[in-house]
């Protein structure tokens, strides 16, 4: 009977076992032949998560994505998106601070004078005040801990420490141990729920000189100017992501603090990993720490006016100390749309380094010194753009014609039809490339959820785009390449424009490097599991 009784126990506890792990698997999104075994769950607060497990070395790669970036920048404040992804290495009022209750009244003090200074013309005053701002500066930083985030980081020996700032998102980025799940996570959420804003002017000064150096690069002035004669109507065109030296001048703590708010919620934002991890363990960690982030019911929508249709060449000049060169654009619909694989496609068949259309008869035949081809693919819209330096005593207008000769190659088939097998699997190669790494796999899942496109279409891709003829590639080269493009001629001359912002005077800050919050203590103090070695 006892051995009964034992039986009967040991078949409820595998029932119970097989029915939490029947649950726990239907939680998760999976589609399937994913050659990355993806499983995606979304919090209760609207947080998705991606994962890959990848059992090669005992790390996790993670990026924590938000969708927002220079595009959501108020047109009376660009360049907000960019700095914040700053501030956001600055602390909160567990760590970065030795007592955040005497550094408070300092911060809000701060944060008044810089909307006193943003609203004052006269030089005069705004220096004065800029004067305070400086002085209480130098007071709040007896409190504050400096770089206290990368000693958290480094403490739990992480890798990669880093974020970007795009038009479409922020990403944070850093390298784990796998063993040291919990603590990475409990660092996350404390700072992407409580984040201070402390160091603003100081950081400012980094701001500036990203900015200034930006003003210098014939490259980045090149890529603004052919976005603006794309996108007319579009933050794309209309605004930088570093933003402007005006909104640089007169920034302000509380447009940044709406703006945190606004856009740094958890239903706008993902979780994106890949390494060495048990998946149901990795989301009772994340719904513990990032679980009780309040959801928002009212994240803005960005609405504007469609481009108008581009029916003749748009032409524009930047001017520049750096080698002359031209880029052409053509304007097309975002990352979601079917036209992507075939944007990869023709990418390729154009200029794959080797044997493209740009590589077998302009630079092997030596037309043109240096040419490429390739996609800026962005959530709202694309754009297929090509380049070429001219050669010596060639005119940008003669390396212009050679382009667009290519381009009448591809409209009408002057090409051998396995010139796309071979671009296939170029394609198939570099996916391959990807899936290799944690950061190839866990960038693939930011750039789906940014762009808003489903896994099950982001896995597919490559398989539809394989499927492509040569007669629907054509078709597609006739319909949207024609006199519909933008043409950007950087010229050779000092840039009249290249005007860098003048830093305001600042007192060197109190450093405090050898002190250390409470909360560092503990992370440095909390007790992980060692990572036992594999052996094969």
């Amino acid at each position: 009977m006892r051995k009964i009784c034992q039986l009967i126990q040991l078949s409820i506890i595998i029932l119970l076992v097989s029915g939490c792990s029947k649950s726990t698997l239907s939680l998760y999104e999976t589609v399937p032949n994913d050659p990355l075994n993806t499983r995606i769950y979304t919090l209760d607060n609207g947080m998705k998560v991606y994962m890959s497990v990848n059992k090669e070395t005992p790390r996790i790669q993670t990026y924590i994505a938000v969708r927002v970036g220079g595009k959501n920048d108020p047109s009376t404040n660009t360049g907000l998106a960019h700095y914040f992804e700053h501030l956001m290495f600055k602390g909160t009022p567990k760590f970065g601070t030795q007592d955040y209750e005497k550094e408070k009244p300092l911060l809000d003090q701060i944060e008044g004078l810089f909307e006193t200074y943003g609203k004052t013309t006269d030089d005069a005053a705004r220096k004065e005040i800029y004067k305070q701002i400086d002085s209480l500066s130098y007071e709040a930083s007896k409190f504050a801990i400096p770089n206290e985030y990368d000693k958290l980081m480094s403490a739990i020996g992480a890798n990669g420490t880093n974020a970007y700032t795009g038009f479409d998102m922020t990403v944070y980025t850093e390298d784990i141990p796998s063993n040291q799940i919990e603590n990475w996570a409990k660092i996350q959420s404390e700072r992407f729920s409580n984040n201070v804003i402390r160091g603003f002017h100081t950081e400012l000064e980094t701001v500036y000189e990203e900015k200034n150096m930006s003003l210098t690069r014939d490259s980045r002035k090149v890529y603004e100017k052919l976005l603006a004669s794309l996108f007319p109507n579009h933050p794309y065109g209309t605004q930088t992501v570093l933003g402007t030296q005006e909104h640089l001048k007169n920034p302000s703590i509380t447009k940044i603090k709406e703006y945190y708010k606004t856009w740094y919620v958890p239903n706008n934002m993902a979780i994106c990993l890949s390494g060495d991890f048990d998946p149901d363990q990795m989301i009772q960690v994340i719904k513990t720490y990032f679980g009780t982030m309040p959801k928002s019911d009212s994240i803005p929508t960005l609405t504007l006016a469609k481009e108008p249709e581009i029916t003749e060449p748009v032409q524009a000049e930047v001017l520049g100390l750096e080698a002359e060169n031209l880029v052409l654009g053509w304007r097309f619909p975002g990352v979601a749309a079917d036209s992507t694989g075939m944007l990869d496609l023709i990418g390729q068949i154009m200029s794959n380094g080797q044997a493209g259309l740009i590589d077998l008869n302009l630079i092997q035949q030596q037309k043109v010194l240096r040419a490429n081809a390739g996609t800026y693919a962005m959530a709202d819209y694309s754009a297929f753009v090509m380049m070429a330096t001219p050669k010596q005593g060639q005119t940008l207008e003669q390396a212009k014609d050679l382009l667009l000769g290519e381009i009448e190659k591809l409209k009408t088939g002057d090409f051998d039809e396995s010139l796309i097998e071979a671009s296939i699997n170029n394609l198939k190669l570099y996916q391959i490339y990807r899936m290799e790494s944690n950061a190839g796999r866990a960038n693939w899942f930011v750039n789906s959820f940014i762009n808003g496109v489903d896994w099950k279409n982001a896995v597919t891709k490559l398989d539809r785009t394989s499927k492509i003829t040569k007669e629907e590639l054509v078709a597609f080269a006739k319909k949207n390449f024609g006199n519909n493009y933008a043409v950007v001629y950087k010229r050779q001359g000092k840039d009249p424009n290249e005007l860098k912002i003048a830093k305001p005077a600042i007192t060197p800050i109190v450093m405090n490097r050898d002190t250390s919050s409470a909360f560092l203590e503990e992370i440095k103090a909390a007790k992980v599991t060692p990572i036992e070695p594999v052996f094969l």
